[in-house]
Order: structure tokens, then C-alpha cells, then sequence
């Protein structure tokens, strides 16, 4: 990851040095594409954040359904079937 990031600047600081543009031009070219990462980043981050809440909720209702379930199955094993016996 650090070569990465490394070849990254690199690649940022040659673009910089041969860019045809003027200096203020490249900046400008530069802080827009800084906010379209930034906002990039941002929707990753939300869209992931909306799919742990789906899974949460999701965990959620099955773990409720469960717990339905055995609270009807508890009832039926504690239920008097009439056939018990006095000892």
C-alpha cells in the first residue's frame, strides 16, 4: 500500500511539473478533484454504513422471529395435555 501511495505522489508531483496549464489553472484542476474524491469517499461511506444498518435490522427481525418461535414451542411443552396423572 505505502508504493502505492507512494507512486500516487509521484505521479501527482511529474503531472504537476509538466502540466501545460498555469499555476492557478492546476490548482484549480486539483482542488476539484479533491472534492470529487472527497465526495467519492463520502458515498462509499454512507452506502456502506446503509448496508450494515440493513444487516443489523435484518438480524434483528430474524433473532425476533426466533425468539417468537420459542416462546410458542416453550408454551406447548409447559401446556397440561390432560393425560398427566396424580402420583
Amino acid at each position: 500500500m505505502k508504493s502505492f501511495l507512494f507512486g500516487l505522489g509521484l505521479g501527482v508531483g511529474l503531472g504537476v511539473l509538466f502540466a501545460p496549464m498555469s499555476g492557478e489553472e492546476t490548482r484549480n484542476s486539483l482542488q476539484e478533484r479533491a472534492n470529487d474524491l472527497a465526495h467519492s469517499a463520502r458515498e462509499s461511506f454512507e452506502q456502506g454504513r446503509d448496508r450494515v444498518q440493513r444487516g443489523i435490522s435484518a438480524v434483528r427481525s430474524g433473532s425476533s422471529n426466533l425468539a417468537e418461535q420459542a416462546k410458542g414451542a416453550a408454551e406447548q411443552v409447559t401446556r397440561p395435555t390432560g393425560t398427566e396423572r396424580n402420583l
